[in-house]
């Protein structure tokens, strides 16, 4: 992720609790588990910036208007490389939910309200290629897989996962992406490419194209 902007109406929550909710969702999205390497995810927090707006006016649509005293509403906008919306938008608007609900959880209001209710409307933006600018210079979707993967694959566990990826010859069992470190079934609809007679799987295309451009291995357009 690259900007997560919520939008919430003016003196709703503390200082203390938009601080909380930006570090929820920070720490919810990225959690250090088995789906990336902790590099990866190091270099993604890196990258990712959470601002917590309250506009001066907010205009609801809906008639009658809400009392002002009822709890919050939310909006949420996540903007992320174009490439990549598609693949993150279902997980990012669950992920997004939970935390808002539980923001309202621990303000001691109904958590399920942001389920139940349109209460919580989430966007995930993609920004197109060359949109991006990262060190000075804009930069591609495959750019920003290059900087985030790049101190995994550099580390002793990226160089190890990379020699012990599997003989071609098998069709079943897990890799570990190359580039990203994440775990890969091995079935017949995983993503992978044979390097010099080893076989290795890959969690998304960019991976895939990364560790083709890497290694002079040509791929189909």
């Amino acid at each position: 992720m690259l900007l997560i902007e919520v939008y919430v109406p003016r003196g709703s929550l503390s200082e203390e609790e938009r601080q909380a909710l930006g570090r929820r969702i920070v720490d919810t999205l990225m959690v250090e588990d088995d789906s990336h390497a902790v590099e990866v995810i190091d270099a993604q927090r890196a990258i990712t910036q959470v601002l917590v707006h309250e506009p001066a006016t907010w205009v609801l649509g809906q008639r009658p208007a809400s009392d002002p005293a009822d709890p919050p509403r939310y909006l949420v906008r996540v903007t992320v490389p174009a490439s990549w919306r598609k693949d993150v938008s279902g997980h990012t608007v669950e992920i997004i939910t939970d935390v808002l609900a539980e923001t309202e959880r621990a303000a001691g209001r109904d958590p399920e309200r942001v389920r139940r209710e349109p209460h919580a409307v989430i966007l995930v933006d993609g920004v197109s290629e060359g949109g991006i600018g990262v060190h000075g210079r804009a930069v591609s979707s495959l750019d920003l897989m290059e900087l985030v993967s790049r101190p995994y694959r550099d580390s002793a566990t990226g160089r190890q996962a990379q020699a012990q990826a599997p003989d071609p010859g098998s069709r079943q069992g897990r890799l570990v992406d190359p580039v990203c470190g994440m775990s890969v079934e091995l079935d017949d609809s995983t993503l992978t490419l044979v390097h010099e007679g080893t076989l290795y799987g890959f969690c998304h295309g960019l991976c895939r194209r990364t560790f083709a451009d890497e290694h002079g291995i040509p791929l189909n357009r």
